[in-house]
């Protein structure tokens, strides 16, 4: 089995930084900085190849395991219960979403920091997210063959920068990848609408398997402080297994943990919810 981890931290200066933590038998000792190396989309150092065991997926770091421990496993495991119990029993017509919903503490978003990251998850918990390349000729023909929706360069020139039609664009999806040649001119043929809706897209390569890079897409969830101390990322869907929810949950809190200046001391509460069930309260 192998699990991958994918971080994002949005600095300024440098860019989107890419952790990559696949599994091998290898111990942590044998970590070098040889291991280092450059990310064609950062100008720092950003892609660290970190080997593990197959089953070591909560190891991120170091200093996530500690901060798992105010986390009772057993607390989330009875909240996933009682969430699939209640859909099994209303039984609902469509698949509901699990839902990790945040409280913070201690937190002025006006003076502190505003943090933005983002992890990829063991199990994707939205399979019909919508996503949309803007592609070039090949990736393209690409996403037709996969059914993924697609524009090209003239199509994005229609839009003529209205404000109105991108909003209108990025609403209807929930992310966007975009070719190499397209990524460049997304500004000039768009303007700042999709930058603005947290939604700029994610560059995809021709090395790449485009079907491969949706499905990392889709499991992964974004973390960011805005103008309220709460939140909520989607976790799940209530088609899943209970174990596969609850190793989400596990690594969701861990990264949220690690974004937050004081750790857990910044967590006022943590909720999970289905779309349309009753919350329960894990922290």
């Amino acid at each position: 089995m192998n699990y991958e981890v994918i971080f994002f931290f949005e600095f300024v200066t440098y860019g989107p930084a890419h952790y990559s933590l696949p599994s091998h038998p290898t111990q942590l000792k044998n970590i070098k900085t040889e291991n280092l190396i450059s990310s064609p989309s950062c100008a720092a150092p950003s892609l660290f190849t970190l080997p593990l065991f197959a089953g070591i997926r909560f190891i991120v770091a170091k200093s996530l395991v500690s901060k798992m421990s105010k986390l009772q496993s057993d607390a989330v495991r009875e909240a996933i219960t009682g969430i699939m119990a209640d859909s099994k029993e209303k039984n609902r017509k469509f698949v509901e979403t699990i839902e990790l919903q945040i409280g913070l503490k201690n937190y002025d978003p006006q003076k502190d920091k505003r943090f933005s990251g983002s992890v990829k998850l063991p199990h994707i918990p939205r399979p019909k997210m919508r996503i949309c390349m803007l592609g070039d000729a090949q990736h393209v023909e690409e996403a037709e063959k996969i059914g993924l929706d697609w524009m090209d360069v003239e199509a994005l020139k229609k839009l003529n920068k209205n404000k109105k039609l991108v909003k209108k664009l990025a609403k209807k999806h929930h992310a966007f990848l975009a070719s190499e040649a397209v990524i460049k001119q997304i500004p000039r043929l768009l303007g700042p609408g999709l930058n603005k809706a947290g939604k700029f897209p994610t560059l995809v390569s021709h090395q790449e398997s485009l079907e491969a890079k949706v499905n990392e897409t889709k499991a992964m969830v974004k973390f960011q402080l805005k103008k309220v101390l709460c939140m909520g990322v989607a976790v799940g869907n209530v088609s899943m297994d209970e174990k596969q929810i609850f190793q989400n949950v596990q690594l969701s809190v861990n990264f949220l943990v690690s974004l937050l200046k004081k750790n857990w001391q910044n967590v006022r509460c943590l909720y999970l919810k289905s779309s349309m069930g009753k919350s329960y309260r894990v922290f």
